[in-house]
């Protein structure tokens, strides 16, 4: 069996691989092929190029990354054609995804094609919804809230749940990691985690960094580990030379994870990862930036009260949201010297954290094992 895969970015690669050890697991003979990133090509995938090309958000960002996006597209194409797998699974990144399924649906190939992460219609393109069942055979969501979206538009949506639950985190060692890296017991470990995209990481690293000099003099028991991916890893390296406060930088996800269990706060770009942080009740906020012109657009186009999805999976704010004028190092000092007082918004927090454990969890399966049932039944059903 040959199962083609696509994950455009960090976030996407990690469920990929989640997936593939899912669908091994279930099929020990199943081959996989396609795009990823290093946890993906950890569990066997040869990636066709580096996702680091396709890892750009907002409008102004994407622009000059167009004509690689676009030969990458057809690359991918070519590639599906050449393997003739037995489906194609895209993960996350629809404006990505969706190029290449209606190239495939274009040519009639009668491959399955299913797209794993629902785009995000009920905060802005609620038309989307409409047209996705001309390209995809299957959506796997992420979310309970998710499938009726689809469902009313002939396209087959399935809720699998998260695989944030499966996170190795749960299970990471904090003594471990301090131990690993000679972190002393008195030390007070804050993570930092600015994003794994190259405009993330280039507007809120020096941002975090600020705050972390601060909380420095505020703390010399303030301990700061970074953890990072490989997409940015050269660009984080030479940013924090600009900055005499120690801070160890980390590569891989055991590491990753055993940062976070040695951790009593983080501050975090908006994303899967403050998720990540929640189940592992870290306390946290958020901080994000993008460029003006994508800043005014968000606010005229999205339609949501929150962009943590904590805050959204709860209807009410328990991570603080320092967006865009408000992600300055003065506030997020006041926040994480806030979290680590243990008052009222720790509190809020842990409680917040029971309740999104619960609403990602599903069945007694993992999500990842959902969701490799669900691809094989498709397969089994076009071969029959």
């Amino acid at each position: 069996m040959k199962v083609y895969l696509i994950a455009g970015e960090p976030s996407g690669d990690l469920l990929g691989s989640r997936l593939m050890r899912a669908m091994r697991k279930k099929d020990k003979n199943v081959e996989f092929f396609g795009v990823g990133g290093d946890t993906m090509e950890a569990e066997g995938l040869h990636s066709l190029y580096d996702i680091s090309d396709l890892a750009v958000m907002g409008l102004t960002e994407v622009i000059p990354s167009i004509p690689k996006i676009l030969k990458h597209i057809k690359e991918t194409i070519t590639d599906i054609q050449k393997v003739q797998p037995d489906v194609v699974v895209t993960i996350d990144s629809w404006s990505f995804s969706s190029r290449i399924h209606k190239a495939l649906r274009k040519l009639k190939t009668g491959i399955p094609q299913v797209h794993y992460v629902a785009p995000q219609v009920w905060a802005w393109k609620k038309k989307r919804a409409r047209t996705m069942y001309k390209y995809i055979d299957c959506l796997l969501t992420l979310f309970p809230y998710e499938p009726k979206y689809f469902t009313p538009y002939k396209l087959d949506a399935r809720f699998v749940g998260h695989p944030v639950i499966e996170s190795e985190a749960i299970t990471a060692s904090g003594e471990a990691f301090r131990k690993k890296f000679n972190i002393p017991e008195s030390k007070t470990v804050i993570t930092i985690l600015p994003g794994s995209r190259k405009n993330e990481v280039s507007r809120l690293l020096p941002v975090f960094m600020e705050a972390a000099e601060e909380l420095h003099q505020a703390n010399q028991d303030f301990y700061f580990v970074l953890p990072t991916v490989k997409t940015v890893a050269d660009m984080v390296k030479t940013e924090l030379k600009n900055y005499e406060l120690p801070v160890l930088v980390v590569e891989n996800q055991q590491d990753r994870y055993g940062a976070f269990r040695a951790s009593s706060a983080a501050i975090a770009a908006s994303g899967t990862v403050a998720l990540e942080l929640a189940i592992c009740d870290i306390p946290h906020i958020i901080a994000y930036k993008v460029a003006p012109l994508t800043a005014f657009l968000a606010k005229r186009f999205l339609h949501i009260q929150f962009v943590n999805l904590s805050n959204i999976l709860l209807g009410r704010e328990i991570i603080p949201e320092l967006l865009q004028e408000r992600c300055v190092k003065g506030n997020i000092r006041s926040y994480i010297l806030e979290l680590l007082r243990q008052g009222d918004l720790y509190h809020r927090q842990m409680d917040g954290f029971v309740k999104v454990r619960k609403i990602l969890g599903q069945g007694e399966q993992t999500p990842s094992q959902n969701a490799a049932d669900i691809i094989f039944e498709l397969i089994k059903n076009k071969k029959m």
